[in-house]
């Protein structure tokens, strides 16, 4: 497993090597073609039991793929130091909790998850697929700063329906893939703008209220996401493989109701947090009398292209990058984008339109917020953003990424799919804080 830890790092050193000896590293220059696993998202697994042997200094035995038999001992602690260097290095291994997400299956008794897509986000059983579909939140923000949750769970109604129509019509790359696609019929409804969104609030999105907001808009979907596929299971019958998963599925949609109540209802609105709740109390209501036509109904995968289809200032459940980026193009050039949901901020926390303009022709000039006219100090957490601008000093703490994803995730019925942007000061330590942090969070 070493090996595996160390490959990508060991190929980001070698194209550093190469740069230093005067090779072109520029997006299309020649001297990627030589570096391998480019075009891979590498992931390890680690359970419950690993994490604690971590924190405990303990020894952790390795075991053979094939017959299961243990091969070599290593202590915990350098095994979660080698993944955590290379993670510094390049980026990757990410970190699966395996314990969490077996847990939260819906088809244990079927077989267990073993893996996952290459962004993380989709996690079933193997040789499955999964169709996904993403909504744009902030078209469902009020111009009064409300959310309209009757549109949004029309939009859920409409997109499940649609999404389960197409596994039956869909092409799959093998037969084997086939037959579990359509005997599970796994869905993964997500959204996008959900940093936009908080912005346009007025919520910082590393804030009790921001995460609050976030974890009411999940759980309103993904319980909608299933009372509707409890609906259709009313009309058509459940999925093929229901009835042998009968309690598992159950017992995990009792485990989304129940973390409902953990939601700080003060802290969204009222309706929001109440529509959340019905849709849950109806999604296993229903299920208990029709079963599911889907076994699983959401995930929140990345959205990195169409998110920009969709004309959304954030991908996925992300804050923005920057308020303002600049895109290298892969054919040349570079496309200016800046923060359309600045406005909106500004005008939710009272600012005046002769101040907005202001504020916004600063950030236009300078790259940044910080040090802008007519600005409050309490309001500066409002626009902060992964990364630290040119100018600025402020950026999201990198834990405030992983407490968001933990606001969220008890609400998807998949995983969820994000970086984590961490300063270029942090260390191989931070690193490891995170992905126990994750742990602890109750992340997949």
């Amino acid at each position: 497993v070493a090996e595996f830890i160390e490959c990508k790092a060991n190929e980001e050193k070698k194209a550093y090597a190469l740069g230093n000896a005067g090779w072109d590293m520029s997006l299309n220059g020649d001297a990627w073609s030589s570096i391998q696993f480019q075009n891979a998202n590498n992931s390890v697994r680690v359970t419950d039991v690993f994490l604690k042997a971590v924190e405990k200094d303990k020894d952790w035995d390795l075991h053979a793929v094939t017959d299961k038999k243990p091969i070599e001992s290593h202590k915990a602690c350098d095994l979660m130091q080698k993944i955590a260097d290379a993670a510094w290095h390049c980026g990757d291994p990410g970190m699966q909790y395996d314990t969490t997400i077996n847990d939260w299956h819906t088809c244990s008794n079927t077989d267990r998850i073993n893996a996952s897509n290459p962004c993380s986000e989709y996690m079933h059983l193997d040789n499955s697929a999964c169709n996904l579909a993403s909504i744009n939140l902030l078209r469902y923000l009020r111009e009064d700063g409300t959310f309209d949750s009757e549109a949004f769970k029309h939009t859920v109604d409409v997109l499940i329906l649609a999404q389960d129509i197409i596994v039956d019509y869909a092409s799959y790359p093998t037969e084997k893939i086939g037959e579990n696609a359509r005997a599970f019929r796994q869905l993964g409804l997500g959204y996008a703008n959900l940093g936009a969104l908080l912005m346009a609030r007025g919520l910082p999105y590393d804030s009790d209220s921001g995460r609050a907001y976030a974890a009411a808009i999940t759980a309103l979907m993904t319980g909608r996401a299933y009372r509707q596929s409890s609906r259709i299971a009313g009309e058509l019958g459940p999925f093929s493989g229901y009835k042998e998963n009968r309690k598992p599925m159950l017992r995990v949609i009792e485990k989304h109701r129940a973390a409902v109540d953990d939601i700080d209802q003060t802290l969204v609105e009222p309706n929001l947090w109440t529509e959340a709740r019905d849709a849950w109390d109806d999604a296993l209501a229903f299920g208990h009398k029709y079963g599911y036509k889907n076994s699983q109904a959401t995930v929140l995968a990345p959205t990195g292209t169409i998110a920009f289809m969709m004309d959304c200032d954030t991908t996925g459940i992300e804050p923005d990058i920057a308020l303002v980026k600049y895109k290298r193009l892969v054919g040349g050039g570079v496309m200016k984008i800046v923060n359309q949901s600045v406005h909106s901020a500004l005008s939710k926390l009272g600012y005046e339109d002769e101040q907005i303009e202001a504020i916004a022709a600063y950030i236009d000039e300078h790259g940044t917020i910080e040090g802008a006219p007519h600005l409050n100090d309490e309001d500066l957490a409002v626009f902060d953003c992964a990364f630290r601008a040119e100018k600025g000093t402020r950026t999201i703490n990198y834990i405030g990424h992983i407490k968001m994803m933990g606001a969220a995730q008890p609400f998807i019925s998949g995983a969820i799919s994000k970086t984590v942007n961490l300063p270029n000061d942090a260390t191989v330590e931070d690193i490891t804080q995170v992905y126990l942090e994750g742990g602890k969070l109750g992340l997949k």
